[in-house]
């Protein structure tokens, strides 16, 4: 491991990670697409590569985790860090914001130009004449196949219960860090990941409910938004409740100081970050 001097910024020595993890994503996509083309081999590539990125995870995120509990990065690092951290979550604001401003646009504005609001009398009653106002829209002609709408009770409001009670407990957590209080590191975050995970399998069994009721991605525009949104947060859910696994693990073995805990901070903004997209999603796709 490379020297370093106090008050200057760690430098670490070449890492052949990032070319791994290249190489793994490289065998990921591009036996994905052979896949969709037809190739046999397509999909043992997709998995070879998958199994090489998750050794790549456990390289690279080992390499730090040492280097980390030997007492190599000073606050330099520690800034640059939590700058990283938060440009990143940053940036996963911005991909939902896509996706709310894609629900805004298709109830708030298109609706009512589909009813000659802003757009003329006239072609609305050419082209759209029988169209009416309703929530979820087939769209004009019935073209989508379900207008069914995923109500807020009772699976979408008990998974809200569970994914605040889940903030509760990973900042009970945070807190007994602070106190140095290893009990109770160790129950907090193994509640958390309990409520996280829990929260994965009733949003799977609120998908069955959805489909059985026929609403699907090409359904119309409130499945197609309504999965979106859902689907990819249920997946930073599911990658949130990973980290804060690896979290407890280290927990366990005696990791975290009062002092020195960043990378426990980072899970745990990353976990309130899905905790608030959460709130977006269960008033404006669930309860409006």
């Amino acid at each position: 491991m490379a020297e370093v001097a106090r008050g200057h910024y760690f430098v670490p020595e070449a890492a052949k990670w990032p070319i791994v993890g290249s190489i793994a994503l490289t065998l990921i996509m591009g036996g994905f697409a052979a896949y969709l083309n037809g190739s046999a081999l397509g999909s043992k590539f997709s998995i070879a590569g998958f199994i090489l990125f998750v050794v790549m995870l456990f390289g690279w995120f080992g390499t730090v985790i040492r280097e980390s509990e030997s007492g190599t990065y000073q606050p330099w690092e520690d800034m640059s860090f939590r700058l990283g951290m938060s440009w990143f979550i940053f940036s996963e604001v911005m991909f939902f914001a896509a996706f709310f401003g894609a629900l805004y646009y298709s109830r708030i504005l298109s609706v009512p130009w589909l009813l000659g609001e802003g757009a003329g009398t006239e072609t609305h009653m050419q082209l759209w004449g029988a169209y009416s106002e309703i929530w979820p829209t087939n769209g004009p002609g019935n073209l989508g196949s379900s207008d069914f709408h995923m109500g807020w009770w009772p699976l979408p409001f008990l998974n809200t219960i569970i994914l605040l009670s889940s903030g509760v407990t990973v900042t009970w957590a945070h807190h007994a860090i602070k106190a140095n209080h290893r009990a109770q590191i160790i129950i907090g975050l193994f509640l958390t990941v309990a409520l996280g995970f829990l929260f994965v399998y009733l949003q799977g069994v609120e998908y069955i409910e959805a489909y059985h009721e026929g609403m699907t991605l090409s359904s119309g525009i409130y499945g197609s938004t309504f999965f979106m949104l859902t689907g990819f947060h249920g997946m930073h859910v599911t990658l949130g409740a990973i980290m804060l696994t690896v979290m407890l693990f280290r927990a366990i073995r005696g990791h975290f100081t009062p002092e020195r805990h960043f990378a426990f901070e980072a899970a745990a903004w990353y976990w309130h970050f899905v905790d608030v997209v959460w709130l977006g999603l269960f008033i404006f796709v669930y309860v409006l």
